[in-house]
């Protein structure tokens, strides 16, 4: 329990700082619904379970692998983040969200999973903080390493509830005026992180 609950707090720690994802959530919230905002946020929960899963249990192969292709991975994620933020400067407000399909739940979650999972360097920070606590594989043992990779599920998945809920509250509030105003700040900003990434990739 005190393996999974260091997994837990390294999980939320990593997942709290608002970036692109967390941008994507609270306009998916606003736009469509408290469920949207949290399954968007469980693809970047599910990303980091991966990522925390190569670091605790000490995958080498992979982890190098990936860190050796980062500049192809940051170009894909790069363009990918420039899209999503042109796309959703562009959105029309939702009026209501009976139309919500399961498909777009499921597009929802696809999207940040990939976004997460194009930020190799994720991998850095599970292996230091792993490495600086004396986690996981550090002993050898599977199990710990298991328990620290479900506390970390656990922690990422627990940030994007309690942001996607913080978000919904205020969802009554907005018009839908204010709403197409929250997709342009909302695209400008996820398109700012795409081309920042991009012109990262020209200056190394």
């Amino acid at each position: 329990m005190p393996l999974y609950l260091k997994g837990l707090l390294i999980g939320f720690s990593i997942a709290a700082p608002v970036g692109p994802i967390g941008i994507l959530c609270i306009r998916r919230t606003l736009a469509e619904g408290r469920l949207s905002g949290l399954v968007t946020g469980l693809g970047a929960a599910t990303a980091d379970a991966i990522y925390g899963s190569i670091a605790g249990f000490g995958i080498t192969l992979i982890s190098a692998f990936l860190l050796q292709q980062q500049q192809w991975i940051r170009l894909i994620g790069g363009a990918f983040l420039c899209y999503l933020g042109i796309k959703t400067f562009f959105a029309r407000p939702a009026e209501s969200t009976s139309s919500l399909r399961p498909g777009n739940l499921l597009g929802n979650y696809v999207s940040t999973f990939f976004l997460t999972l194009t930020n190799p360097l994720t991998i850095l920070s599970f292996a230091a903080i792993f490495a600086g606590l004396g986690l996981g594989m550090a002993a050898g043992d599977l199990t710990a390493a298991g328990f620290l990779v479900a506390g970390v599920l656990t922690g990422s998945a627990l940030w994007w509830l309690l942001l996607s809920g913080g978000a919904s509250l205020a969802r009554r509030q907005v018009s839908p005026v204010l709403m197409r105003w929250v997709n342009r700040a909302s695209g400008l900003t996820i398109l700012g992180f795409g081309v920042g990434a991009l012109i990262s990739l020209f200056l190394k």
